[in-house]
């Protein structure tokens, strides 16, 4: 398991790029549209690593409850199967595997309540 990226729940996506891009050095490393909202990944060139930027205007909903203040850190992993059987059988909170924008995914729970997700990568 190795972290994929970290997600931030951001005001203004555009400007939050801008600065990530043109004040910090990093580049756009992806983007997909949800609705008529932009998600986009940055990270520097030369690492694996991003950060999401994910406009708050889209969780509006928020159907599972996430702290919108606190970042949320996806791991990838090589098999999404086993990966959510090794969790569950040391008795980590798992949810079921599902597909959610054509990605298959699952997450987890700490012992404080905060959810991680997984995805195969």
């Amino acid at each position: 398991m190795r972290v994929g990226y970290v997600v931030l729940y951001v005001n203004d996506a555009a400007e939050c790029r801008r600065f990530w891009t043109e004040q910090v050095g990093m580049v756009e490393k992806g983007r997909k549209q949800a609705g008529s909202h932009s998600v986009v990944q940055v990270g520097f060139a030369d690492q694996a690593f991003a950060f999401e930027l994910v406009p708050l205007a889209l969780m509006k909903d928020n159907p599972s409850g996430l702290d919108l203040a606190t970042p949320s850190i996806a791991f990838h992993v090589e098999d999404l199967d086993a990966a959510h059987g090794v969790l569950a059988a040391h008795g980590v909170q798992v949810s079921e595997v599902g597909e959610h924008s054509g990605v298959f995914s699952f997450a987890f729970a700490d012992n404080e309540g905060r959810w991680f997700a997984v995805t195969q990568g």
